[in-house]
């Protein structure tokens, strides 16, 4: 084929379906703006947090290890994301793709006990 000519028909029913969704999703917010009670009171307008009642005042400073927290969360998640299609291909990538695995969990288990002795996890 020449470039510019090749019509990507196999995507179409992707982009249907995104277009779909989106429309769903933007008439469902848009319905529920009209069809909505409104009866405000004082529970209900009150910010809520993990079931606990506010304390202190909005804005306030928090401790940084919520966020060491949040990091060291998201550094799991993106170890599990490397491991699930490394474990599928396991029998195709070799020994090199194995002994590279190893390192790679070797130093996320590194940056695991750093943190843990640094008390991050208390």
């Amino acid at each position: 084929m020449l470039p510019g000519q090749y019509i990507p028909t196999n995507y179409l029913p992707v982009l249907i379906t995104i277009i779909a969704a989106t429309l769903f999703g933007l008439g469902a917010l848009i319905v529920g703006e009209f069809l909505r009670l409104r009866r405000p009171y004082k529970d209900k307008l009150d910010p809520y947090e993990s079931g606990n009642p506010p304390v202190g005042q909005p804005g306030e400073r928090f401790s940084i290890r919520f966020y060491v927290i949040a990091v060291l969360f998201v550094v799991f998640d993106v170890e599990a994301v490397f491991l699930y299609p490394w474990a599928v291909a396991f029998g195709q990538i070799g020994i090199i793709g194995f002994w590279a695995m190893v390192v790679f969990l070797l130093l996320i288990f590194l940056g695991f006990l750093y943190d843990w002795k640094k008390g991050a996890l208390e």
